[in-house]
C-alpha cells in the first residue's frame, strides 16, 4: 500500500488567515453586533486587602441608561461554585475560596466589589464612579519571602497560613553528590512579575437562546471548551445549555488560557436579565484583573568537578500564587521541575516547590509556563558554574550534554524525554555566531579598556511540549493537555472539511491543518476548509497552549485524514473490482496495480454519499472521527545565542546579534515556524530587558498603564537569525514537535547572560532581569567599589 507523497507538508504556504486579518476584516468579540446588549462594568478595588463595610448602589441605580447594578452578596446566588482550581498539585494543596465578585473581603488591587450594566459603556462606565463603598483597611503581604515569615499578614485568614502546597521530587542520592563534588556553585535568581498584555484585551458577550433557552458565550479565549464546561459548573445549568465561540483572538500567551470572574458574571446576568451581556476589559482592567507571569524566586545549585562535569542539582523555588488560584495557577511552577536539569545529563536532582499566597493579583500561565522559568535557573547557573571554574561558557556546557537518543532517555528529573541530538543543534549555533571571533573581539575591547564591551550569552533549553499525554507522568496529573479530537469529512462537492479541537489565536492553524490534510488526502490545501473555536461545531476538544496543537491536534487530524484513505480503499476495492493489496493510491487517485483502471478520491466520496453500491456493512459517507492521546510529551530543545553590546558609562545595552538554531522534528511550514520563533523571542528579549509589573509598599500596581509598564519596541529588537535541526519526535507518526514557546524560553537567559559577560571582567556576576541600563551601571558602579 502507498500513500500520497508530501506536498505541501514542509513548504512555507503563506497563511490564509492573514488577508482577513491585515485588510481589517477579521471578527473579534467587540467586533460582533448583538442589538439591545446591555455594558457590563466592574467596580474594583483600589485596596491590596480589605473588609467591605458597604456598598451603596443607589445613585449608580439612578443615573438614566444604567439598567441594573448589583454586589456580591446580590450575586451570590447565581452561583454553584466559586472559580475553581483546575490543577491541585498536592493532596494537602490549600485553596481559598474565590468568588466572581468579593462578597466580604477583597484581596488585592483590582478585586471585583460590584457590577453595573447600562445601555452603553459610557454610561456603565461613568456610573462606577457614583457606587460608594465603605473598606476596612487590613495589612497586606505582597513578597514570598516575606509571606512565610512568622507573624506576616495573613492573605486568608480561615487558611491560618500563605503556605499554599509543598511539592517535592528527587532522583538519585544528591548528598552524595554534593559531598563527592569538587565545587558547588549556588544561585538566586528572581522571575519577575510580567503582563501578559496580547493586542487584543479580553472580552467576553453572552446571548441568551429565545428558543432552547440556552446561552451562547463569544469570548477572547485559547479554551473554548474549558470555557464551556467549567462556566457551567460555576453557574450551575448544564454544559448541553452552552455554546461558547472564540472568534478571531488577538493573542492569549497563556493569559486567555483560563475561565474569569468577567465570563462567569455575563453569562449569569445574562440568565439572570434575559438579555445579552457584554463586557470588554481596558488596559487597566487588564493589569490588575487578568493573570499575571512568572514571579518566582528560585535557589539553585550544582554540584560539579574540576574539569566542569556536573554531579548534582538542587533546586528551591518560592513560587508566588498571588491571592487565589486560578485555572493553572499551582502547576505552573511544578510543571517546571521536569526541565531545569535542561540537557544536561548528570545523577542526581532535587527539587522542591512552595506555593505561597500574596494580596497581588493572581499569577498563572505564560509563554513558555515553568519551563522557561527553569530555562533561564539552569542556564544562568552555567555561567555561574563555568565563571568559578575559569572555563568557557560553551565549553562546560558541551561536556554536560546528553549524548545523541532518537527514543526515550531518562534524565536527571525522572522523566523520559523523547528524542534529542543536542551538540550538533548547539555547535549551529556556535557556527552562525561565528562565537571564536566574537570572543577574540571580546578579548581585544577588554585589553583597550574600550567603554563599549561586548557579551556572549548562551540559552541552551528543552521543554515539554504537546501537553499530553492523559495518565499520569511523574506523579503529577495534568489537568489541562492530554487527548486531542479531530473529524475530517469528504464533502459531496469533493471538497474537505476538517473539524479541529484545538482553538488558534495567531497559530495558522487553518494553513498548517489544510497542508497535513491536503498531503493525506490528495488534495489542494484550498480545497480543504479547517473549521474551530466553536463548541457545536467541535463539541470535543482541549484547545490550545503549552505548544501541544500541532503534536496532538494537528497529529490528529492526521490520523483522521488517514483513516478517511482507510475507508475510501475500501470503497474503490469494490467499485473497481479489486484487491485492496493491489490498489495504490497517489495524488488523491486510487489505481489498480499494472493496469490504467483507478478513481479519484472525490468520486469515492460521491459513491460513499449516494450509498447504491458499497460494500455488505459499510456505511455511507466518507468521513472520519480521531481522538489522539500521545504517549509522551514531546521534548523540542534549542540553542539561542546573544551578543551584547553594554557602554560600561551608562549601563546601555543594545543586541548586536542573536541567533536561535531550533529543533522541533519534522516541519509543517516552515514560515509559520519562524513567526513563531520571532514573536517568542521577543516576548522573551522583553522579559529580560524591560519588563516588570511593579508594586508600593501597599500592593498599589506602579506599572497600572502602558505609560508606565515597558515593552521592547521594534527599534529594541534586533534582526534574528534563525537557523534548524531535525529530530523526528516518536511519540507520533509525523515525528512532529511544538515549537509555539521555545522562543520565549531560550532567549531570555541567552540575553541576560550576555549581558553579565559583557561586564563579568569588572567584577559583576549578578543582574536580575530586567536588565535595565539603571541596574546595569549600577551593578558596575557596585562591582568597582
Amino acid at each position: 500500500m502507498t500513500t500520497t507523497t508530501e506536498k505541501y507538508v514542509g513548504q512555507s504556504i503563506l497563511r490564509r488567515e492573514d488577508a482577513a486579518l491585515i485588510t481589517g476584516q477579521g471578527t473579534f468579540v467587540d467586533g460582533i453586533a448583538m442589538p439591545g446588549a446591555l455594558h457590563l462594568t466592574v467596580l474594583r478595588s483600589p485596596l491590596a486587602h480589605a473588609r467591605i463595610t458597604s456598598v451603596d448602589l443607589s445613585a449608580a441605580l439612578a443615573l438614566p441608561g444604567v439598567v441594573a447594578a448589583f454586589t456580591g452578596a446580590d450575586l451570590a446566588s447565581e452561583f454553584a461554585i466559586g472559580l475553581p482550581c483546575g490543577w491541585p498539585v498536592t493532596e494537602d494543596i490549600k485553596i481559598p475560596e474565590h468568588p466572581p465578585l468579593a462578597v466580604d473581603e477583597v484581596n488585592h488591587v483590582g478585586d471585583g466589589v460590584a457590577v453595573v450594566l447600562a445601555v452603553d459603556a459610557a454610561t456603565a462606565e461613568d456610573a462606577l464612579g457614583l457606587i460608594e463603598v465603605e473598606y476596612e483597611a487590613l495589612p497586606g503581604v505582597f513578597d514570598v519571602e516575606a509571606a512565610l515569615e512568622p507573624g506576616a499578614p495573613l492573605v486568608h485568614e480561615g487558611l491560618g497560613t500563605n503556605h499554599c502546597y509543598t511539592w517535592p521530587l528527587a532522583t538519585g542520592d544528591v548528598d552524595a553528590a554534593f559531598a563527592e563534588a569538587d565545587v558547588v556553585v549556588e544561585g538566586r535568581y528572581l522571575q519577575q512579575r510580567v503582563l501578559p498584555s496580547p493586542m487584543e484585551p479580553r472580552a467576553v458577550l453572552v446571548s441568551p437562546d429565545p428558543v432552547g433557552g440556552g446561552f451562547t458565550i463569544y469570548s477572547s479565549t485559547q479554551v473554548p471548551h474549558f470555557l464551556r464546561d467549567i462556566g457551567a459548573m460555576v453557574v450551575g445549568m448544564p454544559d448541553s445549555k452552552l455554546r461558547v465561540i472564540a472568534p478571531d483572538v488577538g493573542g492569549g500567551f497563556g493569559a486567555k488560557l483560563n475561565v474569569y470572574a468577567e465570563e462567569a458574571l455575563a453569562l449569569a446576568l445574562a440568565r439572570r436579565l434575559k438579555k445579552p451581556v457584554r463586557w470588554n476589559e481596558t488596559r487597566s482592567d487588564h493589569h490588575v484583573a487578568t493573570t499575571h507571569g512568572r514571579g518566582q524566586v528560585q535557589r539553585m545549585a550544582v554540584a560539579a568537578t574540576r574539569e566542569g562535569k556536573i554531579l548534582g542539582m538542587k533546586v528551591d523555588l518560592l513560587a508566588d500564587m498571588g491571592a487565589y488560584l486560578q485555572l493553572l495557577t499551582p502547576g505552573i511552577a511544578v510543571f517546571g521541575a521536569f526541565t531545569y536539569c535542561g540537557l544536561y545529563d548528570f545523577g542526581s536532582y532535587s527539587f522542591t516547590c512552595r506555593g505561597v499566597f500574596t494580596n497581588l493579583t493572581p499569577t498563572d500561565a505564560y509563554r513558555g509556563a515553568g519551563r522557561s522559568e527553569a530555562a533561564y535557573a539552569h542556564e544562568r547557573i552555567m555561567d555561574d558554574l563555568a565563571r568559578e571554574l575559569g572555563m568557557d561558557a560553551a565549553e562546560v556546557r558541551l561536556i554536560n550534554l546528553h549524548p545523541k537518543f532518537l527514543e526515550n532517555r531518562t534524565v536527571p528529573s525522572g522523566v523520559m524525554y523523547d528524542s534529542g541530538d543536542y551538540e550538533p543543534c548547539m555547535r549551529e549555533a556556535m557556527r552562525l555566531v561565528d562565537y571564536d571571533a566574537v570572543r577574540a573581539e571580546q578579548k581585544q575591547r577588554r585589553e583597550s579598556g574600550d567603554t563599549v564591551q561586548i557579551g556572549i550569552g548562551i540559552g541552551n533549553f528543552t521543554e515539554s511540549g504537546g501537553l499530553s499525554p492523559s495518565k499520569v507522568a511523574a506523579g503529577v496529573r495534568l489537568q489541562s493537555g492530554g487527548w486531542e479530537a479531530a473529524t475530517v469529512r469528504m464533502l459531496v462537492s469533493g471538497k474537505v472539511e476538517v473539524v479541529t479541537g484545538t482553538s488558534p489565536h495567531g497559530q495558522g492553524h487553518e494553513t498548517a491543518w489544510s497542508q497535513i490534510a491536503a498531503d493525506a488526502l490528495g488534495v489542494h490545501p484550498d480545497d480543504v476548509e479547517v473549521l474551530h473555536g466553536d463548541t457545536a461545531v467541535a463539541p470535543f476538544g482541549r484547545d490550545t497552549y503549552g505548544s501541544r496543537s500541532l503534536p496532538v491536534g494537528g497529529v490528529s487530524v492526521h490520523m483522521a485524514a488517514h483513516k478517511v484513505v482507510d475507508k475510501a480503499r475500501t470503497i474503490a476495492a469494490h467499485l473497481l473490482e479489486a484487491s485492496e493489496d493491489d490498489l495504490s493510491f497517489e495524488d488523491g487517485r486510487f489505481t489498480v496495480g499494472g493496469t490504467d483502471a483507478g478513481i479519484t478520491i472525490q468520486e469515492v466520496a460521491m459513491a460513499a454519499y449516494l450509498a447504491d453500491n458499497l460494500p455488505e456493512g459499510m456505511e455511507p459517507l466518507l468521513t472520519a472521527e480521531n481522538a489522539f492521546d500521545p504517549p509522551n510529551f514531546t521534548w523540542p530543545f534549542g540553542t539561542h545565542i546573544c551578543v551584547m553590546e553594554v557602554d560600561t558609562e551608562t549601563g546601555f545595552s543594545r543586541i548586536r546579534r542573536f541567533v536561535a538554531v531550533d529543533d522541533c522534528g519534522h516541519v509543517v511550514n516552515p514560515e509559520i515556524v519562524a513567526g513563531q520563533l520571532h514573536g517568542g523571542i521577543a516576548q522573551g528579549i522583553g522579559q529580560a530587558m524591560f519588563e516588570e509589573a511593579t508594586f508600593d509598599a501597599d500592593g498599589n500596581p506602579t506599572t497600572g498603564t502602558l505609560a508606565d509598564y515597558q515593552f521592547a519596541a521594534a527599534s529594541d529588537l534586533p534582526h534574528i537569525e534563525l537557523g534548524s535541526t531535525v529530530t523526528p519526535s516518536p511519540t507520533n507518526p509525523m515525528g512532529v514537535k511544538g515549537i509555539g514557546e521555545s522562543g520565549a524560553i531560550g532567549s531570555s537567559p541567552a540575553v541576560v547572560n550576555a549581558v553579565i559577560d559583557a561586564v563579568a571582567h569588572l567584577g559583576v556576576t549578578h543582574i536580575d532581569m530586567p536588565a535595565t541600563p539603571q541596574r546595569v551601571w549600577r551593578a558596575i558602579r557596585e562591582a568597582r567599589g
